[in-house]
């Protein structure tokens, strides 16, 4: 049997061209027309991607993703007819994995299905836990422990300090992050990495001396340790 993979399109030509693609390259494809439909799809069985677009009737895109985020981390590629830094940005933060931009080319949206599932292949074994004083990144529950309270945080920022903290000290430009984390097939603006790093800051900034999230100037961004040592990884 082939990857399940959930299409979420509204509009019959483009779910119907998306079939018949993905098909022809042995995955299994369920489509939905609607919001709600998408979720009666993903609650009778959990597809192994969901390819979701934005502008759809009863339930639009950013409700469908951030319901099915309250339960699982599947792979979401949202597809939009939106091409602005806000909305790219948005999506990632709500959970989506990637994003495509319409009108597109059908050989690009099978290279990022392919792309974003050899990256959500990670061993069941394999320990995805960081903790140094008062913090704590747990990218196998997908927690942020900031001083002993659970913070709300987007997957792709938990994953960008996942990131930096598993290499303390060592400096990241932001073509280096957006590889990592973004994966290299992402065509994103590197601005989207500061947002986020922003937005971490503001959960993470003055809680220990032990460690800081810091800018290097005219270069990028690290996890400096300035005190103590890394408790478990």
């Amino acid at each position: 049997m082939g990857r399940d993979i959930l299409v979420v399109e509204d509009d019959y030509n483009i779910s119907n061209l998306i079939y018949m693609y993905l098909a022809k390259d042995g995955f299994d494809v369920r489509l939905a027309s609607d919001g709600a439909r998408a979720i009666e799809e993903f609650r009778k069985k959990s597809p192994d991607l969901i390819v979701l677009d934005i502008m759809l009737p009863v339930m639009d895109g950013w409700a469908v993703c951030a319901r099915i985020r309250e339960t699982s981390r599947v792979p979401i590629i949202m597809l939009t007819a939106k091409s602005e830094l806000f909305d790219r940005i948005h999506g990632l933060e709500m959970g989506a994995d990637d994003y495509v931009v319409k009108p597109f080319e059908m050989k690009e949206l099978i290279a990022r299905i392919n792309a974003v599932l050899r990256r959500s292949e990670i061993p069941n074994d394999t320990s995805k836990t960081i903790t140094y004083d008062k913090l704590k990144i747990d990218l196998d529950a997908y927690e942020l422990i900031v001083d002993g309270r659970k913070i709300d945080t987007p997957p792709k920022e938990l994953e960008l300090l996942y990131h930096l903290a598993s290499t303390p000290n060592k400096v990241y430009t932001r073509n280096q992050l957006l590889d990592d984390v973004w994966g290299f097939d992402y065509f994103g603006d590197t601005r989207t990495v500061d947002v986020h790093i922003k937005r971490l800051r503001e959960k993470v900034e003055n809680v220990s001396r032990q460690w800081a999230l810091r800018t290097v100037w005219g270069v990028g961004y690290k996890f400096e340790l300035t005190g103590g040592k890394q408790a478990a990884k």
